[in-house]
């Protein structure tokens, strides 16, 4: 037995309005079935929290290797774009075992809470610096705000110069655009002409970095990377596309949380206050706002083997979409999932991040970033709200969740 179509029409998960608010679609969804299918693609959507676990337990079925994505065909359907092997395109996120394993044993030491707890003063310093003029100005545009600081640290952490940071963020803001649905063969050229430059400006910091010669020798991810190239534990190629997966995962993903916890305070008044006056309660709001809007509304899986999911069958070919933005608003799980809830039992108990072996590795650092930046600007404002006039506006992206524009009004 198949799975159902999708309710409502396939089309309507790639069009502006479930772009600017995907969650009554994934709704719908997850009431009618934990498994729909997009039209005739063969992309199911998998929208309850149960069944988003159950595929994530079963590896020897559902591959995380990045196959094939959901696009907009010329008359506006769904279709897949599928996608070649390329080497050194299958690592961390993307990466099966036991591949995926050695990606993350080679970062992990440098990605640890001792290192990160060392860095927040720095963080701190760069987040007052980057607000500063923002601050002055009355508010005006944060998503372009909102980019600096994930960007400056992911170069930091990578060991790259402080001088590059506009190309880095460029770079980081490019990463979500293949699996954003609209992608073609044109489009994709364009792609892999902007990735090329990425791709050598960071081969030649990896060289750098395996004789030393990077500004933070033998501290940073890329220093780890070349080590691991030097050992034999993975190929020139992996150690490359890890640093352009860290540009995306580290700058893009943070970028839209930060954007995302933002919108929410401006849109709640009250609330900002209550974290004005009792500051030690922000990490909680962090974790409320990451799990109300994921950074990446789902990742893929690709069925490897006839099998079953939910009593529905799969075939090899098909694939998955993870909400994970679905799976954490599931009333089976949340009370009032779709509320802002500062004293929920347990706050990180949500998907935004991963479960399991694919767990993200730098939960630690966005988490700590977005604090940082919602403790300064609350601390450094008597209100902040959305300009009435200019509405925010997402980016067009099936899969990533993050501003493009979200102007501010500042009240001090």
């Amino acid at each position: 037995m198949r799975a159902p179509l999708t309710p409502g029409r396939p089309a309507e998960l790639l069009e502006l309005g479930a772009i600017e608010d995907p969650h009554p679609i994934f709704s719908r969804v997850r009431e009618a079935s934990a498994l729909s299918r997009v039209g005739e693609t063969g992309v199911h959507m998998v929208a309850t929290w149960e069944s988003v676990l159950e595929v994530l337990g079963r590896e020897t079925d559902f591959s995380a290797n990045l196959t094939g994505v959901l696009v907009r065909d010329a008359d506006g359907e769904p279709s897949v774009f599928d996608l070649p092997p390329v080497d050194g395109a299958r690592v961390i996120a993307t990466a099966d075992e036991p591949r995926h394993g050695v990606h993350r044993r080679i970062l992990k030491p440098g990605m640890s809470a001792s290192r990160f707890a060392k860095l927040e003063p720095a963080i701190r310093g760069w987040a007052r610096e980057i607000i500063a003029d923002w601050l002055g100005s009355g508010g005006g545009d944060f998503a372009p705000i909102s980019e600096i600081l994930p960007c400056r640290v992911i170069g930091h952490l990578l060991g790259l110069p402080e001088d590059d940071l506009d190309q880095h963020r460029a770079w980081a803001m490019m990463g979500g655009e293949i699996l954003a649905g609209d992608v073609s063969p044109s489009k994709l050229q364009g792609l892999a002409a902007a990735t090329a430059p990425m791709a050598q400006y960071l081969g030649r910091h990896l060289a750098a970095a395996a004789q030393g010669a990077e500004p933070s020798p033998g501290d940073s991810l890329m220093s780890r990377l070349a080590a691991g190239v030097d050992s034999g534990e993975i190929s020139a190629s992996e150690a490359t596309g890890i640093a352009i997966v860290m540009f995306g995962a580290g700058g893009e993903s943070t970028t839209s949380l930060i954007g995302s916890a933002v919108r929410l305070l401006a849109e709640n008044p009250e609330l900002a206050d209550q974290l004005r006056a009792d500051p030690a309660r922000v990490p909680r709001f962090v974790e409320e706002a990451v799990r109300l809007e994921p950074p990446f509304k789902f990742h893929y899986r690709a069925v490897r083997r006839e099998c079953e999911l939910e009593g529905y069958a799969l075939v090899p070919g098909d694939r998955l979409m993870l909400l994970w933005a679905s799976a954490n608003r599931d009333p089976a799980i949340f009370s009032a999932p779709d509320e802002i809830d500062l004293n929920r039992k347990h706050p990180k108990h949500h998907l935004s991040f991963g479960r399991g072996a694919h767990f993200c590795l730098g939960e630690q650092i966005a988490r700590l970033e977005t604090r940082v930046m919602i403790e300064e600007i609350l601390a450094s404002t008597g209100r902040i709200s959305l300009d009435p006039d200019h509405p925010p506006v997402h980016a067009r992206s099936i899969f990533v969740r993050r501003l493009e524009k979200l102007p501010i009004v500042i009240d001090s």
